[in-house]
């Protein structure tokens, strides 16, 4: 057959993933605080985005329609103020929709302001800032490396393993690494470590558990060879298995409780002591709140919301008449950015509020009565319900939570395997049932030890079809030891 070239005309469809929808599908998976970076990043590249202050509301309200200023496009968040909260009924939970301001405690304010110069209450003012900051582990050890006779040579050295300590004390780092990243021996690096080890706190640049616990009892001249051997299976001792660790460590049970007495006085994570970086604060990106008649209010936390502003008037200034073709194409596409993020901010805010509605409605027992009431639910359950795809209810439950009666909760929270009813009823939620094993063995004594058999048929009788296996899995999630350590946990208290 000849190969020749030729035309030939094809019709298809595709989709096409354009910049607008990546940004979009981009801020929906987004947590608040990395939402009000990625919106510092714009506002700093965008010439057309002004920071809303909340001004602008007030100033419409005092001028006429016929005259009202158009140089601001403000953020459309500020303009569906009605629907800026949910409102669930108690008898069958259905959103009421003429909910007023007065059922769901006020209508949301998108644009609040700040209190203009005051000192204690304006936005400019950081309590965080006028707090003396405490002195951190690592300005500890470098203080005191500064006042050590550890020579030049070695200080380098020291420094570099300072970096690696973490916050509980503890050297996270392989000196064979460190030795080859250096270039210096493994006796330089062993030696700096040793005189290390002997700045406060006591146990610092210890490499594991037994070397911490070890440099503090030679701090206490205390070393024996029983301890040392106890050190050598701390294992035994979180099993609670005395009987084992006095016979390894050669002496009786009752110099083995005096010495565990003992190792209770030390400290397994002394760098704790000291102050940490500052853990940002989970900020809810939801309100969940009961109202007078029994529902739930689910309001957005208008904290966590932008206020961003599109400068028409600007834009409209630059692009004039006089402005050439390199500017006006640059405008225009500043412009077209500041819009799109306008629009993908506007609608972040509402799919949030679609999914956070729509999970209160499907989990109303736990708000009401608690966890041991939580339905089994899917993303896809939700996403029919608010007929959206599943990838985009996966995103809204990233990094997401809401602040409810019972406490701050994520949203996957809320999203829990099903477990089959034995008789053929509506199933149980997984957390539900970790829930209630929790609350079984914490009803235990010393001669109602329950074991994992003995769980699954009380969970039976209560209608909870689940396997040993399951039960297990569940039991050690929730950190409780076996039933044979908890039994030697009742037995060594009683001694």
């Amino acid at each position: 057959m000849a190969m020749a070239p030729k035309l030939q005309l094809k019709q298809s469809q595709s989709l096409v993933m354009t910049p607008q929808l990546q940004q979009a599908i981009k801020l929906l998976q987004l947590s608040n605080i990395e939402l009000a970076a990625f919106v510092e990043e714009q506002l700093e590249s965008n010439p057309l985005l002004e920071r809303g202050t909340g001004d602008e509301n007030r100033r419409e309200e005092k001028i006429d329609n016929n005259t009202a200023d158009e140089s601001y496009s403000e953020i459309e968040l500020d303009q569906p103020v009605a629907a800026a909260s949910q409102s669930l009924d108690a008898p069958d939970h259905a959103v009421n929709s003429e909910a007023g301001p007065a059922d769901v405690g006020g209508s949301v304010d998108w644009s609040k302001a700040g209190n203009g110069g005051s000192f204690q209450g304006g936005e400019d003012y950081d309590a965080l800032a006028q707090t003396a900051a405490e002195k951190t582990l690592s300005e500890h050890l470098r203080d005191q490396l500064a006042v050590s006779h550890i020579s030049e040579q070695d200080r380098l050295v020291a420094l570099h393993l300072i970096d690696h300590v973490d916050e509980n004390g503890y050297l996270r780092a392989g000196l064979s690494e460190i030795s080859e990243k250096l270039g210096v021996s493994m006796a330089r690096i062993q030696s700096v470590l040793t005189q290390l080890q002997t700045f406060e706190p006591t146990g610092v640049f210890a490499r594991d558990l037994r070397e911490c616990l070890l440099i503090q009892l030679r701090e206490q001249n205390k070393i024996t060879d029983a301890f040392e051997a106890m050190l050598d299976n701390l294992s035994l001792l979180a099993k609670h298995d005395l009987s084992g660790l006095a016979r390894l460590c050669d002496v009786s049970r009752e110099t083995l409780g005096s010495m565990i007495e003992q190792l209770r006085t030390l400290a397994p994570k002394p760098g704790l002591a000291y102050g940490s970086e500052v853990v940002a604060t989970v900020e809810p990106d939801v309100f969940i709140k009961e109202t007078a008649h029994g529902g739930w209010a689910v309001e957005l936390n208008s904290d966590t919301l932008p206020r961003v502003l599109v400068n028409n008037r600007y834009f409209a200034e630059i692009c004039g008449p006089s402005a050439d073709e390199q500017t006006r194409e640059f405008m225009t596409e500043c412009h077209q950015t500041a819009s799109w993020l306008v629009k993908s901010l506007d609608q972040r805010a509402r799919t949030i509020l679609k999914v956070a509605t729509e999970i209160v409605r499907q989990q109303d027992g736990f708000f009401a009565y608690g966890v041991d009431h939580m339905r089994p639910l899917n993303l896809k359950t939700v996403a029919e319900a608010i007929d959206m795809h599943e990838s985009t209810v996966s995103r809204v439950t990233s990094n997401k939570y809401m602040a409810t009666p019972r406490g701050v909760f994520e949203f996957k929270y809320f999203f829990s395997a099903a477990i089959p009813s034995l008789d053929g009823g509506e199933a149980h939620s997984a957390e539900m049932v970790r829930n209630r094993i929790k609350v079984l063995i914490s009803e235990e004594t010393a001669t109602t030890v329950k074991s994992d058999d003995k769980l699954v048929n009380m969970l039976r009788a209560e209608g909870i079809d689940v396997a040993r296996r399951t039960v297990a899995k569940y039991r050690e999630a929730l950190g409780i030891p076996s039933s044979v350590a908890r039994r030697r946990i009742f037995k060594n208290a009683q001694i």
